[in-house]
């Protein structure tokens, strides 16, 4: 991936434990806002965010704490870039049904995968569908220059 940018990276690894990532989505959320991000935004990017990290833990690892979850962020005025992965065997996205879907309302299953979807610009996953890359576009305050023309 190209610098665009980027005024903070991170790299982290934790075991498959509920809660191991509470520090590092802290952490990403104080940058956001430290860069000055909407709270809105940065509402989505939370909400984007810890539901891949469960996703990872629970579905890519099974729980397994010998199992790790490997997440590598970036942050630039303008956009957030995340990358999660885990050491399961992976999914196909495409196999997740609709839970929009009128017989679908009442289960549980698929509605972190929605929610990444409606608050990212961007949520692509690798072949083998145990790594999900996200990305959130910083939008403009109303009334304020877009920074994105320069990416």
């Amino acid at each position: 991936m190209a610098d665009n940018g980027w005024t903070w990276t991170l790299d982290r690894v934790f075991p498959s434990a509920t809660g191991a990532g509470t520090q590092l989505l802290s952490e990403m959320l104080e940058r956001l806002r430290g860069e000055g991000w909407d709270e809105q935004q940065v509402f989505g990017v939370h909400l984007a965010v810890e539901e891949a990290l469960v996703n990872a833990i629970r579905h890519g690892n099974d729980s397994d704490h010998k199992k790790c979850v490997h997440v590598r962020c970036k942050l630039s005025p303008s956009r957030f870039w995340v990358r999660i992965q885990d050491e399961g065997c992976g999914f196909d996205p495409e196999d997740v049904p609709d839970c929009t879907e009128p017989d679908r309302l009442e289960t549980p299953s698929g509605r972190g995968i929605m929610l990444m979807r409606n608050f990212m610009n961007r949520v692509e996953y690798n072949e083998c569908g145990n790594c999900v890359e996200m990305e959130k576009h910083r939008e403009a305050a109303a009334g304020g220059a877009d920074d994105r023309a320069s990416e």
